[in-house]
């Protein structure tokens, strides 16, 4: 039994390959398929199966363009209500890849359609767990009250997971290997490990959610402090189950201009120091200049779902990567227009004196855009005023622009959209990024 994991980080996303007797299963695929068709050759085998343990929140699955491009059909279960052609897999159901057992356990709680896939061959068993069991952690209950075919509060989902912990698991072996969608630094969990793999025996040994406890003891643990829901979850659960476009022929309607200035919504999304060196009024920066930044999560926290806008980019042939990271999220429909900019109509970030602002801090409106359990943890300046990233957009209105004001995260990289979203909307005030300096304060 060959089993491929596919790790795509910035979304600290996981997706696998099954592979035996020249057959394989792709499990839970990302945006883009060509990695699983390039194993798939490279094992000389067909893809006969894609499965999804469920519809996905934090990304845009490539399901529907693997089955018409392989002509493998789709498995999940039958709960989740897809407008594409799709097989039925729920418990009691199995396939073959090769010499493979595939079935299905229904495992409710993240959303009511998920799924666990389980593999068995020779006695040995794996389980592909989507976002029900994370190593260390389970999956956040509370992402489908307004989203998807099947809507469920958040409390009947903690009670499915904990049903779905306490029942579903507890015929399968100690050494059943354990591989989930997802790992740390996901938003579809609170305490996920950076381990990317485990064994159903160390969990039950090892994460919290196995521990002897009440339900009721369970669903308060399960519900307390997950993080920010960003805005574009529901929109993704929804493009899942419709079925994504094709993502090349998606990408290639965008257009792209070089050297020319829009209105509108634009994301540059460049390095912070060519931002604040030139950019086009009124732009948010949110930086995709590396493969650990999460561009994905904070574009889609930033920018709502259908909302319209426009891309800067640093030189014509990053227009690809970004389009793809963009894709992603299934944003791609969204963007009017790329564009390297028109340098004559560019204009600089204010520049902070670090000093002044030591020596004067009351002669500032200081802006913490952190999530609320980071300022739960403590506040770096007693008098901030609070707002999450993902909420500023909206709450603009709340920042007082009697003061200069200065905007801070807790490393950089968030300040930096924060403080370009307050200067694209604040007219007549100086606005400034304290980014890394933070360091000097807490």
């Amino acid at each position: 039994m060959e089993i491929k994991q596919f790790e795509y980080k910035p979304l600290a996303h996981y997706s696998y390959a099954i592979v035996d007797n020249g057959k394989m299963a792709v499990i839970d695929p990302e945006r883009n398929p060509m990695q699983y068709y390039a194993y798939a050759q490279e094992h000389n085998a067909k893809i006969v199966a894609i499965i999804e343990t469920h519809p996905h929140a934090d990304f845009v699955s490539s399901h529907l363009q693997i089955h018409k491009e392989a002509g493998a059909p789709i498995y999940h279960s039958k709960d989740l209500g897809a407008d594409y052609e799709y097989e039925p897999f729920d418990e009691g159901q199995s396939i073959m890849i090769g010499d493979i057992k595939i079935s299905a356990l229904n495992t409710p709680g993240h959303s009511p359609d998920s799924i666990t896939v389980v593999a068995e061959k020779d006695g040995k068993t794996a389980l592909f767990t989507g976002d029900t069991l994370f190593i260390g952690d389970v999956g956040r209950p509370d992402l489908r009250e307004k989203a998807g075919n099947m809507t469920a509060k958040r409390q009947e989902l903690a009670e499915m997971m904990y049903d779905t912990i306490q029942n579903k698991f507890k015929d399968l072996p100690d050494g059943a290997l354990v591989y989930p969608a997802h790992g740390a630094g996901s938003l579809c969990g609170k305490n996920l490990s950076s381990d990317n793999s485990s064994t159903l025996g160390n969990e039950r040994m090892g994460n919290w959610a196995f521990k002897p406890q009440s339900k009721e003891e369970f669903v308060d643990t399960l519900l307390d402090s997950q993080p920010f829901i960003p805005s574009y979850f529901g929109f993704d659960v929804d493009t899942n189950r419709r079925g994504p476009e094709n993502l090349r022929t998606s990408m290639a309607k965008v257009p792209l201009q070089l050297n020319t200035s829009i209105n509108g919504l634009i994301v540059d999304v460049r390095d912070e120091t060519e931002f604040k060196k030139g950019h086009l009024p009124g732009s948010i920066n949110i930086m995709a200049v590396s493969e650990d930044s999460k561009f994905e999560t904070w574009l889609g926290a930033i920018v709502n779902p259908e909302e319209p806008f426009s891309i800067v980019i640093k030189k014509p042939d990053d227009i690809e990567n970004i389009l793809e990271r963009v894709a992603k999220i299934g944003y791609e429909k969204q963007v009017k227009l790329v564009l390297t900019l028109d340098e004559t109509a560019i204009v600089e970030s204010n520049k902070l004196d670090l000093t002044d602002f030591k020596t004067n801090p009351d002669s500032y409106t200081v802006v913490d855009i952190r999530n609320d359990s980071e300022v739960a943890e403590g506040k770096f300046f007693e008098n901030a005023l609070t707002i999450p990233l993902n909420h500023l957009r909206s709450s603009l209105s709340q920042i007082p622009k009697d003061k200069p004001i200065i905007v801070h995260c807790a490393g950089g990289y968030r300040s930096t959209a924060g403080t370009s979203i307050i200067e694209s909307n604040t007219d007549n005030v100086q606005v400034y990024d304290l980014g890394e300096n933070i360091k000097d304060f807490i």
